[in-house]
């Protein structure tokens, strides 16, 4: 299941020069308004930010005051962008399609800066400058001088119209000079831009696979400044260097940036007047995919011309500096593609001590898209025959298989068929009674007969209202958590209204992105956490707390109950979010600043790219302890297992990058998702295919391969279990096993087996006596789902000395959305003097559980908590509980904001007043105002009425 975009395709490739009007004087384009106009430009716009016709990048556009001024942008990538001016406010249409055109025309007034106001554009690099000058306008540059040798000009402008002067090795110069126009060996659209009959190619678009070195012969500097033009590919292995003769070092060099356009570059050669240097330019890149599905880089050549002298530096508008270079390192090494099962197994490289087997391969296992692993260690898979595209009612083709290792030796030797004709299956869990699955546009509950592995009913439409605009971002992921509930996934680009069959609109909750949860007896739906991309992996820690992998966007997220993160497209549902929680990892997967997709295959180093499936925090006990807690995540393009090792920081998690787990070292490997077992092993379901993309088109994808691998450390002890014939104590005694699988199957099947006094005493007993916490938090959690806890019970936790206890007794008392006015003031009290991040944390979150008229006193008290300042959360949340309240009572939410000690708190109340936008609202903030106009004219209060008026104005 790729986790990219067809966006994929090489942010090289879409970066073609348009021809523009890029100066004066305006000429009228389609589309374009017809008004006369005084500065007319043109750029193309990608995320590598606004070009203009000559090459510049974000260039500085200049107009006299008074002048009437066109901007047009012409979209060169199938991305959304748009144009804007900062301090004016005009802004464009927003353009999606590649080639499609838009435009902004106002009268210059001010110096400005021009921008996409698309979420993220802006930073990745869509920004320049747009300057009110005086006197006349103009871009003419002082001519430079040809080097000299022996008396005669060097040919490094090739207006000889051959190679004299240098030695060409290799086939990319054989023939390498270009006086045509348009170029013949570059594609018909691009500008090059030469400096008189001649410039120089290693091969354009047409022939890039060449490589070779062109070296000239050595000569003088005589000035102290040099330019030439250079473009193509910015590629490590396409370049100009400047070398110095006598000790043949390199002094100088420079790519391409992706682009056609011959661009001059200015040398500083002040050090080395009067010694011999020389030039070599180098094209060491074919270019070719080692992908099957991906193109080849047709950028993978250089072009250079004109090499010149100066006097002093030349000041060109179009000048190609370093900065403005993003260049992407070689692509990585594919070492095998379309293997057998067993070759594949043999292909990894684990880390010493695990071994990798193949546990089942086509024809037993086809497009394995989803599993999950029973109470005796069986795995459920299914099988995806209907993605991408779902099929009519009635007329799906998935379905699920049960697999079983009978005797230990790593072969999953027994196969059942559970059902079959199920349509776009996207995730599975079993327990409570039944099979649930993902399946989009439902939530499907199926009664099982689990001891003849025979379904006991059709299956039951417990949730409709699942999206399918984009069937590799449905619901996924499904997982039982700590307390009980179902959790999954959902994805950014699929948009879903979810609820009962047949319920009307306002009993519905909408999701686009996130993380959602279900139970599975009071038949409750609710979003957990919104925002990130596309999650395709969640899973818990020793302390229950959540992680999920996402793509495109950074790619780790501790997903924190009501909060909303980053997102890689649209808006928060909630207008008045103002900000959300950004990553909580300290790195991505993929290298460069182009963006992700840029780094697709190229980015070994990092992680191996952006695309990630699956999540798996490993609690299996067997495995080394270096293990424990961190999370494993399957790298799509790197074909490779991530591996992130969280740490405590504040009231969550810093997630730092460990060295990745395993290779698979087989460019058609994609492992969809990891699960320990009873003997702390690890499987994992391999879709198997050389296509890594999602698309709506079926025939893309190989509809005939499929495997799953196994993972053993030595330490790994098989075993056969079914924790179904456990009894009940058994199953409370199970809550102390090292291996996690244990605890959460035995979880779950007391869960289904309801309250049991001695069940209850049992775990009370484990919860007040354990010295381990995690013990503890095991022992709390079954309690809560065998309906062990009162009310009282979860009260008296909220002074347990231990962090960990204390929150999930406040995540457990707000669970139901309604305390006890004691309990509420409990709260407010620890809101006041906790001394825990992570239980101030959770106290906000059972505050986005309340009616906002009950936060008031903990809301107050949070905002006021000064080592939270800083924190990665907590501001944030604190806001998204306080926002509400600016509805209830205005006035006491502004004082409520004055007195916050938190960042967000009082800038974002203002806005949120304002937003109210009666009379009321409006007087409220014109007294504060006042107010502050009266106090002393610091920079913070002048910045708050700043913020004022414009809230006024709206």
């Amino acid at each position: 299941m790729c986790q990219f975009r067809l966006l994929f395709i090489s942010v090289l490739s879409a970066l073609l020069s348009l021809p523009a009007a890029y100066s004066q004087p305006p000429k009228p384009t389609p589309n374009q308004a017809t008004e006369k106009v005084d500065r007319d430009y043109e750029l193309e716009a990608t995320m590598l930010g606004y070009f203009g016709k000559d090459g510049a990048r974000n260039p500085t556009l200049k107009a006299n005051k008074g002048d009437r001024v066109r901007i047009t942008i012409t979209n060169g990538e199938q991305m959304t962008h748009d144009i804007a001016l900062e301090k004016s406010g005009v802004k464009s249409k927003t353009l999606q399609e590649k080639g499609t055109r838009t435009s902004i025309t106002f009268t210059a007034g001010q110096s400005d800066t021009y921008y996409c106001t698309v979420p993220g554009h802006r930073t990745a690099g869509m920004v320049g400058s747009f300057q009110v000058v005086d006197g006349v306008i103009s871009d003419v540059t002082v001519a430079g001088q040809i080097p000299v040798k022996n008396g005669q000009p060097v040919n490094l402008n090739f207006e000889t119209g051959s190679l004299k002067d240098w030695t060409a090795t290799g086939d990319a110069f054989t023939n390498p000079l270009v006086s045509q126009e348009p170029s013949p060996v570059h594609e018909k659209d691009m500008v090059i831009g030469r400096e008189g009959t001649y410039f120089l190619s290693s091969g354009g678009n047409v022939n890039y696979k060449l490589t070779g070195t062109l070296t000239s012969v050595p000569f003088t500097v005589t000035q102290p400044f040099a330019a030439f033009r250079v473009s193509g590919g910015a590629l490590q292995d396409t370049r100009v260097e400047l070398v110095q003769a006598d000790n043949n070092k390199v002094i100088f060099l420079i790519t391409g940036q992706g682009r056609a356009t011959l661009q001059p570059v200015v040398v500083d050669l002040q050090p080395y007047l009067n010694k011999g240097i020389f030039i070599r330019i180098i094209d060491n890149e074919t270019g070719i995919s080692q992908i099957p599905y991906i193109p080849n880089d047709k950028w993978a050549h250089i072009n250079f011309d004109d090499f010149r002298f100066y006097a002093s530096r030349p000041d060109f508008p179009n000048e190609l500096k370093q900065k403005d270079i993003i260049i992407l390192p070689p692509l990585d090494p594919v070492l095998n593609a379309g293997l057998s099962g067993t070759d594949a197994a043999k292909a990894m490289t684990p880390p010493k001590g695990f071994n990798v087997t193949l546990a089942a391969a086509e024809p037993d296992i086809i497009r394995p898209i989803a599993f999950t692993i029973d109470w005796r260690g069986r795995l459920w898979v299914v099988e995806g025959h209907t993605y991408p595209v779902p099929a009519p009612e009635g007329q799906g083709r998935d379905r699920i298989l049960i697999f079983e290792d009978t005797n230990g030796d790593g072969t999953l030797d027994k196969r059942k068929v559970f059902m079959e004709g199920l349509n776009l299956v996207s995730g599975i869990e079993v327990g409570m009674g039944g099979v649930w699955l993902g399946a989009a546009p439902y939530l499907l509950f199926i009664p099982a007969d689990f001891k003849n592995d025979k379904p006991a009913g059709a299956p039951q439409k417990l949730l409709d209202g699942w999206g399918t605009q984009d069937t590799h971002e449905t619901l996924n992921s499904l997982r039982w958590g700590p307390d009980g509930w179902l959790y999954g996934n959902h994805g950014v680009f699929t948009h879903s209204n979810v609820g009962k069959p047949g319920a009307p609109d306002a009993e519905r909750t909408k999701i686009n992105a996130g993380v959602w949860r279900y139970h599975p007896t009071l038949h409750q739906f609710e979003v957990f956490a919104e925002g990130t991309s596309n999650p395709w992996g969640i899973d818990f820690n020793d302390y229950g707390h959540a992680f999920i992998t996402a793509c495109v966007i950074p790619h780790m997220y501790h997903m924190i109950q009501g909060g909303r993160y980053q997102r890689q497209a649209g808006k928060h549902f909630n207008p008045y979010t103002y900000d959300d929680i950004k990553t909580h990892g300290d790195h991505v997967h993929w290298v460069g600043e182009r963006g992700p997709h840029a780094g697709n295959f190229r980015s070994a180093s990092a992680g191996g790219g952006h695309a990630h499936a699956g999540a798996m925090v490993y609690l299996g006990g067997s495995w080394p302890q270096e293990y424990r807690n961190t999370i494993f995540m399957n790298n799509i393009n790197g074909a490779r297992l991530n591996n992130d090792q969280p740490n405590r920081a504040g009231s969550g998690y810093q997630v730092s990058h460990r060295p990745d787990f395993l290779a698979m070292n087989d460019s058609w490997s994609q492992w969809l998702n990891m699960k320990y077992d009873a003997s702390g092993s690890v499987f994992a379901i391999d879709w198997y295919d050389k296509n890594q993309c999602h698309s709506s088109n079926p025939d893309v994808h190989d509809k005939t391969l499929g495997r799953i691998f196994k993972i053993t450390h030595e330490n790994d002890k098989w075993v056969q279990v079914d924790l179904a014939k456990a009894s009940d104590l058994e199953l409370v005694n199970y809550q102390l096993h090292p291996n996690e699988w244990y605890v959460r199957q035995a979880r779950m099947l007391l869960q289904e087996r309801g309250p049991n006094k001695k069940v209850h005493k049992a775990l009370k007993d484990m919860l007040a006596k354990n010295p381990d916490v995690t013990r503890k938090l095991r022992a709390l959690w079954a309690l809560h789902v065998t309906k062990g806890l009162t009310e009282k019970d979860l009260t008296d936790l909220l002074a347990n000395d231990n962090e960990y206890v204390r929150s999930w007794a406040v995540q457990l008392l707000a669970e139901d959305k309604s305390v006890a006015p004691e309990t509420l003031k409990r709260l407010t009290a620890i809101a006041q003097s906790d001394n825990s991040a992570l239980v101030r944390l959770y106290l906000t979150s059972a505050m986005l559980r309340l009616e906002p008229a009950q936060r008031w006193g903990v809301v107050e008290a949070l905002a006021q908590r000064t080592e939270d300042k800083d924190d990665h959360n907590q501001p944030l949340m604190v806001w998204y509980a306080a926002e509400p309240l600016a509805a209830v009572d205005a006035k006491r939410a502004l004082q409520l904001a004055e007195k916050a000690k938190l960042p967000k708190i009082l800038p974002y109340t203002i806005q949120r007043i304002g937003a109210i936008g009666s009379e009321d609202s409006k007087k409220l903030l014109r007294e504060y105002n006042d107010r502050l106009g009266k106090l002393d004219h610091s920079h913070q209060n002048h910045e708050i009425q700043m913020l004022i008026s414009k809230a006024l104005e709206k």
